[in-house]
């Protein structure tokens, strides 16, 4: 008899706890889609190249590597809610810094406040997935992960429309086919307009923060359940790499992760190049966020039925054929190809997150959230080197062939490598320790 069918996978008592700490998975599911497309609207307001523009996704994602160990040590000797309140305080900070970036005009002050914000991120999902691992039985924690995580892509389709309604649509740079060839009075007006349009979603954002902050500040949340005295961490770290399942794991998350950030951000350039402009190229991203969330529900339910190895195979194994498709198959259709990945994507981060962590206590689970934590600097690596073989023709988007296809489909080869290693860790979960 299957077990999971029985066991409640959030009890009552613990429903409101519940409900706050998956609230913080739809706040950095705003910060990553308002974000994305910020790729695009530096590169054309500040005239960078691909790779330039890439900058935002390495502060943003390194903001990640850089904290989240921190973050689990402080976690160790405190408490989650101190952990998720400080996390908040920085991701504040990081929002509200764009406020004086867009009067310096300077790119690197926009990228350090992103820098600063994914320092609360950090701090936030160290806490927040090990959390609601914790907020009932082992055996239902994966469910559960997959639960919280199936709000993120609300904040990730809510992120997408204030970029897309209230930046992307206001950008006067991006109604002038030629940027570039205007007179630098023309270009100093136009810059200072459309910093001012990129810097104000993030200031409401900081503002939102702060109300969070107080929410959890006044707030009675569940404790930990300590099982005997903390392992000293050099005994832990022993621990987690002796864990092939979990090394694996944190490999797959830092795959999974330049995946995703690749397809996301890239769906305006792949655009781009078959004549689709910013704004619709942004309902192409709305569409794949949408099926993000549908698949989110779909493989959380298929969770009771189908383990977690195996069905993680299955989604990694199609996002396979669909990366394929954006690949060769030019146009439309391989921009489809490109929207539909995202279902496939959905069930893979809580779901590598849930099998890593799965045989770990809950003191190891602190620290060995962090590695997973910190493979979300694969956001910051992969992209950029997509932009690079992008730019490889040129600081177009389809300057050049190869293999027979232009560079930037050509670029969808990283997601490609990404996907299989991802079916593999999976096969491997499956028939190994499921």
């Amino acid at each position: 008899m299957n077990t999971k069918n029985q066991t409640p996978v959030v009890e009552k008592k613990l429903l409101i706890p519940f409900i706050l700490v998956t609230s913080l998975f739809a706040l950095w599911g705003f910060a990553n889609a308002v974000t994305d497309p910020m790729v695009q609207a530096f590169k054309k307001v500040l005239e960078l190249s691909n790779s330039q523009a890439a900058w935002v996704q390495m502060a943003f994602y390194g903001g990640y590597f850089c904290m989240a160990l921190p973050a689990a040590i402080f976690m160790r000797k405190y408490s989650y809610k101190v952990g998720i309140l400080i996390g908040l305080a920085l991701y504040a900070t990081g929002a509200l810094l764009f406020y004086p970036a867009a009067i310096t005009e300077k790119f690197w002050f926009f990228c350090l406040g992103l820098y600063i914000l994914t320092f609360g991120l950090a701090f936030l999902e160290t806490a927040a997935n090990p959390y609601a691992l914790a907020m009932g039985p082992k055996e239902t924690a994966t469910q559960r992960l997959n639960l919280a995580q199936a709000f993120n892509p609300v904040g990730l389709i809510f992120g997408l429309l204030v970029a897309q309604q209230f930046v992307l649509k206001n950008l006067k740079s991006d109604d002038i086919s030629d940027f570039s060839a205007l007179d630098e009075a023309s270009k100093i007006l136009i810059k200072t307009s459309d910093l001012m349009v990129i810097r104000n979603p993030y200031v409401i954002l900081g503002l939102v923060i702060i109300g969070v902050f107080v929410l959890f500040l006044v707030s009675k949340m569940p404790q930990s359940k300590d099982e005997g005295t903390t392992p000293n961490i050099g005994e832990t770290f022993v621990v987690l790499f002796k864990n092939n399942k979990y090394v694996l794991g944190v490999l797959s998350q830092i795959l999974y992760v330049g995946g995703q950030i690749m397809c996301w951000t890239y769906i305006y350039q792949y655009a781009e190049a078959i004549g689709v402009d910013s704004v619709t190229a942004g309902y192409y991203q709305m569409a794949a966020f949408i099926l993000f969330t549908v698949g989110r529900a779909v493989g959380t339910y298929m969770l009771r039925f189908i383990s977690s190895g195996k069905l993680l195979m299955s989604f990694a194994l199609l996002a396979i054929m669909c990366v394929l498709g954006t690949i060769f198959i030019e146009g439309m259709i391989g921009l489809y190809c490109l929207v539909i990945i995202s279902f496939f994507m959905s069930l893979m981060f809580p779901t590598i997150y849930g099998i890593a962590l799965g045989d770990l206590t809950e003191e190891e689970s602190k620290i060995g959230s962090a590695g997973l934590v910190m493979a979300i600097v694969g956001g910051a690596l992969m992209p950029k080197l997509q932009g690079m073989i992008i730019d490889l023709g040129g600081s177009g988007v389809a300057d050049t062939k190869i293999i027979g296809v232009s560079e930037v489909n050509f670029s969808f080869i990283l997601p490609l490598l990404c996907f299989a290693f991802i079916s593999w860790y999976g096969y491997h979960v499956y028939s190994k320790h499921e």
